[in-house]
C-alpha cells in the first residue's frame, strides 16, 4: 500500500522528488508525453508538502510558476492547496474557482 506524501519526512520527500525527476527526464527522452506529465504533477505535489501553507494568505495575489501571463488570487487555503482564481492584468480571468498546490505559487504580488 502506498503512503501519502503527507506521511513522508522531508528527507523522504527530497528522495522522492529526485527519483521522480529522473523518471520524468527518461520519459521525456523517450517521447512519453503522458508519463512525463504524470511525474511532473507528482513532483509538484511532493514539493507542496515541503512548503509551509502559512506563508500564503487568503485575500492576497501571487505569481504563478510557469505562467507569466496570470497571477493567482487566493480566496482561502485548505492544507497545501490555495483555492481561488487566476487574474490577468489585475482582472479576474474566469469565474470558476480552482485549487492549486502551493508549490505552483511564487512571490506575493502587490496590487
Amino acid at each position: 500500500m502506498e503512503r501519502r506524501y503527507s506521511e513522508y519526512s522531508e528527507r523522504e520527500l527530497r528522495d522522492e522528488i529526485a527519483e521522480l525527476t529522473e523518471k520524468a527526464q527518461k520519459a521525456e527522452q523517450l517521447g512519453m508525453v503522458n508519463e512525463y506529465a504524470v511525474h511532473e504533477r507528482k513532483i509538484i505535489m511532493a514539493k507542496a508538502y515541503m512548503m509551509n501553507p502559512d506563508d500564503f494568505s487568503a485575500g492576497e495575489t501571487y505569481e504563478m510558476d510557469g505562467d507569466y501571463e496570470h497571477t493567482f488570487f487566493i480566496e482561502y487555503m485548505n492544507g497545501i492547496f490555495a483555492w481561488g482564481y487566476r487574474k490577468q492584468n489585475g482582472q479576474k480571468v474566469s469565474t470558476e474557482e480552482e485549487a492549486l498546490p502551493i508549490s505552483m505559487l511564487g512571490r506575493h504580488v502587490q496590487e
